[in-house]
């Protein structure tokens, strides 16, 4: 084999430092220098998409913020709001037990009148009946007729004990 014969090592590390010096500079000419532009390419895509990132993380929690904001206030409005109806229907059942109340009450009134007045008006009744009732008594019993004053009076007086 040629290439462990001594008498060809000095052309063959010759050749061997001209093809690594050429390959070397090759690779640093042409190889290293593309390769470091795409990584830095890649370093910068990857901050760009890192920074709209945050950028669409701080729009976003803005957008939440803004949306919790919104959801309060709209809770408190509808507190509000279901306040006031409820305090509103509040005053309109007063106010419709206050009429019930006062139409209740006028009843009662009448009917109490109404009552007093049969009551007079039974009692007159009854008054008149145990008068006629007595005279004819006492007509019958006796055989007189007594005056329809006194019966009167008495019958008064019986139906004022009787209350």
């Amino acid at each position: 084999m040629p290439q462990f014969d001594p008498a060809t090592f000095a052309s063959q590390i010759f050749w061997l430092v001209v093809s690594f010096l050429a390959l070397y500079w090759v690779i640093a000419k042409f190889a290293i220098p593309r390769v470091g532009e795409i990584l830095e390419q890649r370093a910068r895509l990857i901050q760009d998409d890192l920074d709209r990132a945050a950028a669409l993380k701080a729009d976003t929690d803005a957008a939440i913020a803004t949306y919790e904001k919104a959801m309060a206030n709209a809770r408190g409005q509808a507190r509000d709001t279901l306040l006031a109806a409820v305090n509103a229907m509040k005053k309109v059942a007063d106010d419709k037990t206050a009429a019930v109340n006062t139409e209740i009450t006028k009843q009662i009134a009448d009917a109490e009148a109404s009552i007093a007045k049969a009551k007079s008006e039974a009692m007159e009744s009854i008054r008149t009946i145990a008068t006629e009732t007595a005279r004819e008594a006492v007509s019958k019993l006796s055989g007189m007729a007594l005056d329809a004053t006194k019966i009167d009076g008495a019958v008064m007086a019986a139906l004022k004990d009787a209350r």
